[in-house]
């Protein structure tokens, strides 16, 4: 490094391009030709591109986050008619079932009507052995 002061380097004026370094210039004296200290380059970096980045991360985290409420509303309503439904379906089965069993309630009554007797013997047929398989000595009481 050398003992002299660099020189000042002076802005310049707006509409010509800024010189990327200060020029070298040789000190007088010395066993050689010495040269004055110099100054990192002067770049002129922009800002754009990392506030275009931070940009596009912001928005594509946006288009994310509505994408994704988008989403989990559309399954809400889904799941909501899936409910409403399952609920109908429950009443509907529930109402079969009231029905089968008010049926099987007025079935010997409807029996009787028809001329219908209790039978006293009871067989079965196996579908295996197409036979005659003798069913219990008693008939089942119903509760």
């Amino acid at each position: 490094m050398s003992a002299l002061r660099a020189s000042t380097v002076h802005p310049v004026p707006r509409g010509e391009p800024t010189p990327r370094r200060a020029p070298l210039r040789a000190v007088e004296g010395g066993a050689g030709r010495r040269f004055d200290a110099v100054r990192a380059p002067l770049q002129a970096t922009s800002g754009v591109p990392f506030m275009l980045l931070c940009a596009l991360v912001l928005v594509a985290a946006l288009l994310a986050a509505l994408l994704l409420n988008t989403t989990m509303a559309r399954g809400s309503y889904e799941m909501s008619r899936l409910q409403r439904e399952a609920g109908l379906v429950a009443q509907d089965v529930q109402e079969v079932r009231s029905e089968l069993r008010a049926a099987e309630a007025s079935l010997p009554q409807q029996a009787e009507r028809l001329g219908m007797v209790p039978a006293e013997e009871m067989t079965m047929l196996s579908a295996a052995d197409r036979a005659v398989v003798p069913g219990p000595t008693e008939p089942a009481e119903e509760p």
